[in-house]
């Protein structure tokens, strides 16, 4: 299993894409038009957020789920005992933000927004017909006015030493949505299972974009597209000494829209959220 790395600005760009999510359920896409210079802006300031007192005046909403959500309430990936060692921070197109960190935060969700549908275009054009024709509507349209695609603005704090037996900075798990599209984090860490059991560091170069399937796509394309287990492992050496910010957007569809004969993406979402103990 080999993650492609892939020109944004190449001819065979979508057929190079589709083909790595196929094989593996990543990608990584270099040369796009999501600002770098923005991400390293966001990086920067959201580290002070998180490390302030600051951040306990924005603490999250149990019925909206926006906000930030400390530590000590972080999420167990599935069938996992032991809290992730995360902070983090849901931003949801109508959600509460801090004033002073919205304006680079609704760029940074609007660019990637906009890649993303044409990336789910690309998916599309380049999956069989077989598979294609079972979609309930283009992808890129399940996706258009959707209150419920998320950004995470993930912020995994220094190791002290003294942390729980097991616990690691986001166990081994899948992604609920459809596509996730994150930036090159400011360490890497992030690593993907593949088919024989063995793990791979994925890609922590600054400029590039890394793309997963979710459940909710391999749910849509029958299995055709895998939703891959991945994890972030802790680091080692003085690099534990230093936070990890993560920016993912999980690409959601409308509740309404029918992923398969047997989920909405509102049923399929409410289920797993339950699984994972948010509701």
């Amino acid at each position: 299993m080999q993650v492609q790395n892939v020109d944004y600005e190449s001819a065979e760009a979508a057929q190079q894409f589709t083909r790595s999510l196929r094989e593996t359920g990543f990608g990584v896409i270099r040369n796009h038009p999501v600002s770098q210079t923005l991400v390293n802006r966001i990086y920067r300031d959201w580290q002070h957020f998180f490390e302030s007192d600051a951040c306990l005046d924005w603490r999250f909403d149990p019925v909206t789920q926006d906000g930030y959500f400390p530590p000590d309430v972080s999420e167990k990936a599935k069938g996992q005992q032991v809290r992730d060692l995360k902070a983090y921070y849901h931003v949801f197109p109508w959600g509460k933000v801090p004033p002073e960190l919205r304006p680079d935060i609704e760029t940074y969700y609007q660019q990637v927004q906009q890649l993303a549908a044409q990336l789910l275009g690309w998916i599309e054009a380049c999956t069989p017909e077989s598979v294609a024709g079972e979609f309930s509507e283009p992808l890129s349209s399940m996706i258009h006015d959707s209150q419920q695609t998320l950004l995470r603005i993930l912020y995994y704090p220094a190791l002290s030493g003294s942390e729980e037996a097991g616990a690691v900075r986001a166990a081994a798990h899948e992604d609920i949505n459809l596509i996730t599209v994150l930036p090159a984090s400011n360490q890497a860490g992030l690593e993907v299972q593949d088919r024989s059991g063995e793990w791979l560091e994925v890609p922590c170069d600054p400029g590039q974009l890394i793309i997963n399937v979710g459940d909710m796509l391999q749910e849509a394309s029958g299995g055709y597209y895998p939703s891959t287990t991945h994890r972030v492992v802790n680091p080692t050496g003085e690099a534990r000494q230093h936070p990890r910010l993560s920016l993912p957007l999980f690409l959601h569809p409308r509740p309404q829209v029918a992923l398969s004969s047997r989920y909405t993406a509102g049923q399929y979402l409410e289920e797993r959220l339950r699984e994972l103990g948010v509701l």
